[in-house]
């Protein structure tokens, strides 16, 4: 049976771009040497934010900040991802799309597992985050159980933490050394978080019946309907922006570039981008 690993990864490696948007400039730097997953996996989905807003609200100073969010990202999108709105180039498609084995996605699993820990440990120490508490998109113990499982039905080593993991956790561990640092890491933990709760459950299931005999992994299990899930997530985190100054705004848009090519690294193992 052959995979084409090619129509659910799509990467893509934008130059530095300057963004106009709302009557507002923003610069981010989206250049990498490892290609990063847009459209399908990250989690800036193609409908505008779907909060619900009070009318007895006052009314905001800026848009939702998912909605900005979304705006930046599908710029990182190429034209056959997003045609109105991609502008990154499209990279040249292998000859040949890779195949992923077990051990590829065992390390996907591990990595994944190595940030979330960082996440989670994070949003329990840090009192500004504490409504993400218990949220109900906590992975580490569904990963665990996962990657437990895939090692002893396949007879499989654990492997370390790989080099794209390891990256991606350290810069998020360091990333909140003051409270104007907490929208940069929001924009993290949404895309992040958003990238399995969206693409990476149609990943999950292209994994099942290629590589685990159509087991459904605890990782892709989320308890509860996923999108009442995802509408409170997102309620809380436009809540706790409208808090911030423009600027902080800006710092959170900003970080998008970056979120997509942490992300985009884990998934690469998948696709033959990422060594082990």
């Amino acid at each position: 049976m052959r995979f084409y690993i090619a129509l659910i990864f799509a990467s893509a490696s934008a130059t530095n771009a300057f963004v106009t948007s709302g009557g507002r400039h923003f610069a981010y730097r989206s250049r990498s040497t490892q290609p990063f997953d847009t459209a399908i996996l990250m989690s800036t989905e193609t409908t505008k934010s779907d909060i619900t807003i009070n009318e007895s609200m006052p009314v905001a100073a800026f848009p939702p900040i998912l909605d900005e969010l979304r705006d930046v990202a599908m710029r990182l999108h190429t034209r056959e991802q997003a045609p109105r709105e991609g502008q990154a180039e499209a990279p040249a498609k292998p000859e040949v799309p890779y195949v992923p084995t077990q051990m590829d996605y065992l390390q996907f699993l591990v990595d994944s597992l190595a940030v979330y820990e960082v996440l989670e440990n994070i949003v329990n120490n840090n009192e500004q985050l504490n409504m993400f508490r218990n949220s109900g998109i906590e992975r580490t113990k569904e990963l665990e159980k996962d990657i437990a499982w895939m090692c002893a039905k396949f007879n499989l080593e654990r492997p370390a933490v790989g080099k794209a993991g390891k990256q991606y956790a350290e810069q998020l561990n360091g990333m909140i050394k003051r409270d104007d640092d907490i929208p940069e890491f929001i924009c993290h933990y949404y895309n992040y978080y958003f990238a399995h709760l969206a693409g990476g459950r149609m990943i999950g299931k292209q994994m099942s019946k290629l590589l685990l005999d159509g087991e459904t992994l605890e990782f892709y299990k989320w308890g509860e309907d996923v999108n009442e899930l995802k509408a409170k997530v997102k309620a809380q985190i436009e809540e706790l922006a409208k808090q911030w100054s423009r600027e902080e705004r800006d710092k959170c848009l900003n970080a998008t570039a970056g979120a997509f090519r942490g992300g985009g690294a884990i998934n690469g193992y998948l696709y033959g981008a990422s060594p082990h």
